[in-house]
């Protein structure tokens, strides 16, 4: 992959670059990503976050700051759940909104009533524990502010970090390498976009790297997940 994604001179921050995705993200940057440090830019002061992007003048900012796994942190702990998630991101678009700068928004499948699938992006939202409902609250301060892409994105670590997985959810799992081709096509773009790759279930996305995975059911659980969060590709498919 040809390094960068705008192919453009112009200067992108990333937040949350010590995350799981934004590990995988350096590794297909350039000199014009920057990727600050908690100490650096403080998402839950917007006086950081005034300071800190009039002085590095950014065009872009990627939004992956945020609160995510373990899920039962959210239903424990919402408090967290909200400060990062949801003022945080509001802080974000406030800073950015001022100064002119576009948002990339990282949300999830997670905000859709996972009960159906093939979810599209004007469809009703109505999340399924207290994570889908924090992103969802994110969301809701970008959507207010038109210079901004939001991505309703499914995707996982490679390798699947799990021994077991479940053969009762239906997903759109696509691993973080895979995810950042499709990332690069639309990165210019505006407004809302589902990603992810094929719906099937976790166990079967996760069988074709590892034959020795093993089922569980959610239905059996008492974990808090959406059965069916697979969401509609096709406005995607079109842009790509």
């Amino acid at each position: 992959m040809e390094n960068g994604f705008l192919m453009l001179s112009k200067k992108i921050i990333v937040t949350g670059g010590s995350g799981r995705f934004g590990k995988v993200l350096k590794k297909y940057s350039n000199k014009y990503y920057l990727f600050p440090t908690k100490k650096q830019l403080n998402i839950l002061s917007l006086r950081s976050l005034r300071n800190y992007l009039k002085r590095k003048k950014p065009k872009y900012l990627i939004h992956l700051a945020g609160l995510s796994r373990p899920m039962s942190l959210h239903e424990k702990n919402p408090r967290q759940s909200i400060m990062l998630n949801i003022i945080g991101t509001s802080n974000v678009v406030i800073a950015c909104s001022e100064l002119n700068i576009k948002v990339i928004y990282f949300s999830t499948s997670y905000i859709y009533p996972g009960i159906k699938g093939g979810y599209k992006e004007t469809d009703p939202l109505l999340p399924s524990n207290n994570y889908g409902w924090s992103k969802l609250g994110g969301e809701s301060a970008v959507q207010m502010y038109k210079n901004s892409l939001i991505l309703r994105v499914s995707m996982t670590e490679r390798p699947f970090v799990h021994k077991v997985a479940y053969a009762d959810m239906i997903t759109n799992f696509i691993f973080h390498d895979d995810f950042i081709k499709i990332f690069k096509k639309i990165i210019n773009k505006r407004g809302i976009f589902n990603v992810g790759g094929n719906s099937q279930s976790v166990y079967d996305f996760a069988r074709k790297n590892n034959k020795k995975i093993k089922k569980i059911f959610l239905k059996r659980s008492k974990i808090k997940l959406p059965i069916n969060a697979s969401m509609s590709l096709k406005k995607l498919n079109k842009s790509i």
